[in-house]
């Protein structure tokens, strides 16, 4: 075994340097979960907690569909000439959208109007003729019964005329369906069928040749829940529910990808009965469509009042901190440190917060710079003001 030694003096240095280190190790350790000293407080960005009123909503998803859907299809048979639109664009009532071959309507319709012409003359004379017979009847020139006959004449003549004038008016008809029309404005599909077909117009077999769809409004389909129906029944009943110049309900609607909710609407209709297989029924929003940005067909979200007009507490989303399961905001306090707080939290109100327990108005919360500090920790407190006008610098 080896053994050494030392000088007194050379023992005693020894071990006071081995206190030293001894206790500064001990130091580090007990200051580890603290500010390092001579550096100053963590800047963070603090706002206060606001109060406001407010409407919650219950968000759903929804399909855009167009009001007006129509098939266009031929009233009459013949060979197609033209196709008088491009693919896509929008039309108005009443634009000519195709042209089927108006010449053999064109025909039968010069013949129907001869057939008018020639019961007209034989009605005129046959009017003639029974006018002759009443005073030839009284003179005793004819007899009764040659009278009866002209103005049995008279009245066939008169039949004959309605007949004539019925298929003019028929041949007219589809001389007039040969130049297929839009019967609503908005947006036309491509065309199915090109010029060079024949196309039917017989009922049962109808060619359908393109579709159009009206583009302003746009209606929204949203299932809502057993329960959201009746809290907003609840609602609609005491009269809790804001309303716009016309008296109708308001909703916010926003296509996949936007931010928010941009598109303003309103409740358009509900439907007469719940689906027992999914509990839920179906409700009808209309949405402005001028720009026609909105299309048949499109996923959105909307948003349907859940309550009426109330204060609520509000915060930024990003003064929010999870800890498990565990919704968390870091407070200022009097003396300029941070406090643990944990919240339950409502929805979302314009980016903010709703905040149900935890915090009253006026308290100042961490909006940024959350993760520099720690509870207990002292900061330099900057207003969300100042800090914007100060990054703009």
């Amino acid at each position: 075994m080896l053994s050494f030694r030392f000088a007194p003096g050379v023992v005693s240095v020894f071990a006071s340097g081995i206190a030293a280190v001894i206790v500064g190790a001990g130091c580090r350790g007990s200051g580890a979960d603290s500010q390092t000293p001579g550096l100053p407080p963590p800047s963070v960005t603090v706002a206060p907690v606001e109060i406001r009123e407010i409407v919650e909503h219950d968000e759903f998803t929804a399909r855009l569909d167009a009001p007006e859907v129509v098939e266009i299809r031929p009233r009459v048979s013949g060979y197609l000439t033209e196709v008088r639109f491009r693919s896509g664009e929008l039309v108005q009532a009443g634009d000519v959208l195709f042209v089927i071959d108006p010449r053999p309507k064109q025909a039968v319709f010069d013949r129907a109007d001869a057939e008018v012409t020639r019961a007209r003359v034989r009605l005129e004379n046959s009017a003639r003729e029974a006018k002759r017979a009443d005073a030839l009847h009284e003179t005793k020139a004819i007899s009764i019964e040659e009278a009866d006959q002209r103005r049995w004449a008279y009245t066939d003549a008169q039949a004959a005329m309605q007949v004539a004038e019925a298929a003019r008016e028929t041949a007219r008809l589809d001389l007039e369906y040969c130049t297929v029309r839009a019967p609503i404005s908005g947006r036309v599909s491509r065309a199915l069928v090109t010029p060079g077909n024949n196309v039917s117009g017989v009922d049962g077999f109808t060619t359908l040749m393109t579709t159009l769809v009206s583009v302003d409004p746009m209606y929204a389909y949203s299932d809502v829940d057993e329960a959201s129906l009746q809290k907003f029944r609840g609602l609609l009943r005491e009269g809790r529910l804001s309303t716009n110049s016309q008296g109708r309900i308001e909703v916010e609607m926003a296509l996949a990808g936007e931010t928010g909710f941009p598109h303003q609407g309103f409740i358009e209709s509900i439907d007469n009965r719940l689906d027992p297989a999914t509990g839920s029924i179906l409700v009808r929003t209309e949405f402005p469509n001028p720009d026609g940005r909105l299309i048949p067909g499109l996923f959105a979200r909307v948003r349907l009042p859940g309550s009426a007009k109330m204060p609520a507490l509000l915060i930024s989303e990003t003064a929010i901190g999870t800890d498990q399961n565990q919704k968390f905001v870091l407070t200022l306090t009097s003396s300029n440190t941070v406090a643990y707080r944990p919240v339950t939290l409502g929805g979302s109100v314009g980016g903010m917060r709703i905040v149900r327990e935890g915090l009253r108005a006026g308290e100042s919360v961490v909006v940024n710079g959350l993760m520099r500090v720690r509870p207990g920790m002292p900061v330099t407190p900057q207003p969300l003001e100042v800090a914007k006008l100060t990054a703009q610098r």
